[in-house]
């Protein structure tokens, strides 16, 4: 490969495994993460429902998954990985480690950004009489707003960069294109051209989100 005519179709197919492998992660990240990251807030938290044991073990979870390598995560994970999808490689394949990295990533996200929340909001909320489940979706999720953006957006970008990685194990995308072209064939072109537009899509990426997070903010 030599030239940008007969890289492009493998980089516009590498470009939709990556969408395809980012889309599926962020959005179990988000439907596991969320709920996972209220957990580990409201049982530390002395006023709503801290339950010491209960947090203690949600947090030693979340720190072991987060403390693995990604690379290491997706080998370990790949029986699993195989028996749940059906398939021993591709976007989907890569999608199960990089939803598995992401989830612990996000809820810690989630529970730094409902501590952040001034505790007056939630005294007055607990004055007024409203039940636990009602200050999590009417306080802490709508006051957290620009810090859940932010969040979507950090996770995103290390998606992104954990995809990247899947490529080593045949998960496919921009990173599996880099490195079966750009590394093991010497090809200097579609390495530089497979970097560029990573760059590109993570400043995409946080540019959106920088525009949403500050959208929010000014409500």
């Amino acid at each position: 490969m030599n030239s940008l005519t007969n890289l492009g179709p493998l980089l516009y197919k590498a470009f939709l495994e990556t969408t395809l492998m980012v889309s599926i992660s962020i959005f179990f990240a988000v439907l596991i993460g969320l709920p996972l990251g209220v957990l580990l807030f409201v049982t530390q938290h002395h006023l709503l429902f801290k339950v010491k044991p209960l947090n203690q073990v949600l947090g030693a979870l979340v720190n072991v998954i987060r403390s693995f390598p990604f690379i290491i995560l997706i080998v370990a994970i790949m029986p699993f990985a195989t028996w749940l999808v059906n398939a021993s490689h591709g976007p989907v394949f890569a999608s199960v480690a990089l939803s598995i990295a992401a989830v612990p990533l996000f809820a810690r996200l989630v529970e730094s950004s409902f501590n952040s929340i001034h505790s007056g909001v939630i005294e007055a909320s607990i004055a007024g009489g409203a039940p636990i489940y009602m200050i999590v979706t009417d306080v802490l999720i709508p006051e957290a707003k620009k810090g859940m953006i932010q969040a979507i957006t950090l996770t995103i970008i290390t998606i992104i960069a954990f995809s990247a990685t899947a490529g080593v194990v045949g998960g496919g995308g921009i990173g599996d294109l880099a490195i079966r072209y750009g590394y093991y064939r010497y090809d200097t072109l579609t390495m530089a051209v497979t970097v560029i537009l990573l760059i590109i899509i993570v400043q995409l990426v946080q540019l959106i989100g920088d525009f949403l997070s500050r959208r929010e903010e000014g409500k």
